[in-house]
């Protein structure tokens, strides 16, 4: 198991779990919107919001955490994680928030201790990408861009 530092900024709330694992089996730790009690945000359709969490993290060096939906939140209501997954890296030490829209042809509202994603601590190997002029290897698909191994 891998430490994660967490810190908690001056407007989380103290009552709530730190990002935690529902089942033994969960790969994703759930992250609450922390807006302050009684607090809460509104939604329209196509809309998209910033959902402060209240924390911000210390992730060892070779790793990320993504920033992944929660699938009940995502079947049940029009609300997604925009850039998912997101990446928060190992050197951001800044408030850990998550992008919201509202996929939806409701309104949605987020209220203050909701469940909005899950983040999921992920290995990372980084490329050291150079440039050739020779040709690439060829294989099967070669150019093919999207929907080009069909339907099925």
């Amino acid at each position: 198991m891998i430490t994660v530092k967490v810190k908690k900024l001056s407007h989380y709330d103290e009552s709530f779990p730190l990002p935690s694992y529902e089942t033994t089996g969960a790969a994703g730790a759930d992250v609450r919107a922390s807006l302050g009690t009684g607090e809460s945000m509104l939604l329209k359709p196509g809309e998209r919001v910033l959902v402060p969490t209240g924390l911000s993290m210390e992730i060892p060096q070779g790793y990320e955490v993504q920033v992944r939906p929660r699938s009940g939140l995502s079947f049940k209501t029009g609300l997604m994680v925009l850039n998912s997954p997101g990446t928060i890296d190992s050197d951001y030490r800044g408030e850990v928030k998550i992008i919201l829209g509202n996929l939806g042809s409701k309104e949605e509202i987020i209220n203050h201790g909701d469940r909005v994603a899950q983040l999921v601590l992920a290995p990372v190997t980084q490329a050291h990408y150079v440039v050739t002029t020779e040709e690439l290897s060829d294989t099967a698909r070669g150019a093919g861009g999207f929907g080009s191994t069909g339907k099925n």
